[in-house]
């Protein structure tokens, strides 16, 4: 099968040296690439910067900014079999960008903010050929959280895991991790190492993408 991975944060730039980000890492979503590659499948590997090397085996695109995140989504999901969103999307940017670096000032500063475009929510609806795996990093109320993502985004599954805790989740080489069906199942990853779940979550997908190619052919 064919495996289009998104991974690590994006960065809006302020001016030429400063930026609106997160702390996402990339782990998580290279552990997937590197898994799925593992599992003998091609992966393309669409990432910001990242705290980890690409894994052997996987076609690597470099992002920065949201928008270009989300052209080479566009670009690299109608060649694939699995789209799997793991990258921190930056869900806003600023209203305008400084051309030089701005000076510090005396006075308090308010940055203009607009909101980034929501890359799950642009993509094809009806008529897939792909399936869409989401994932949500919650600090409360995980469940309601990613069920309402899963609905509303139109995922297939949602995978979804608890960043409020310091020994796990963002920046962290293990997590912990819930999956949300469509089908009202779930089903829960205990913390362990990244590359476990990574693991994991290939086999789980690998077999639901292999259902959904049955029943079409059938």
């Amino acid at each position: 099968m064919r495996f289009v991975v998104t991974a690590g944060p994006t960065r809006e730039a302020i001016d030429p040296v400063r930026f609106v980000s997160n702390r996402s890492s990339g782990k998580m979503g290279y552990a997937i690439a590197e898994a799925a590659s593992a599992a003998g499948h091609s992966v393309t590997l669409i990432s910001g910067p990242a705290t980890v090397a690409p894994p052997d085996g996987a076609e690597f695109v470099s992002i920065i900014t949201s928008d270009e995140l989300h052209d080479a989504v566009h670009r690299a999901a109608p060649e694939c079999d699995v789209l799997v969103m793991c990258a921190a999307v930056s869900d806003y940017k600023p209203a305008t960008v400084a051309l030089q670096k701005m000076k510090k000032r005396k006075t308090p500063f308010a940055l203009e903010l607009v909101p980034t475009r929501d890359i799950l929510a642009s993509l094809p609806k009806v008529n897939r050929e792909f399936l869409v795996v989401g994932f949500a990093a919650e600090t409360h109320d995980l469940e309601l959280n990613a069920q309402k993502k899963l609905r509303e985004k139109n995922c297939d599954m949602i995978v979804a895991n608890d960043v409020s805790k310091t020994d796990s989740g963002l920046e962290s080489d293990e997590n912990e991790v819930t999956i949300f069906f469509r089908s009202g199942e779930s089903k829960t990853i205990s913390r362990t190492s990244k590359k476990i779940i990574a693991r994991e979550l290939v086999k789980i997908i690998s077999k639901m993408s292999e259902k959904c190619l049955t029943k079409k052919s059938g």
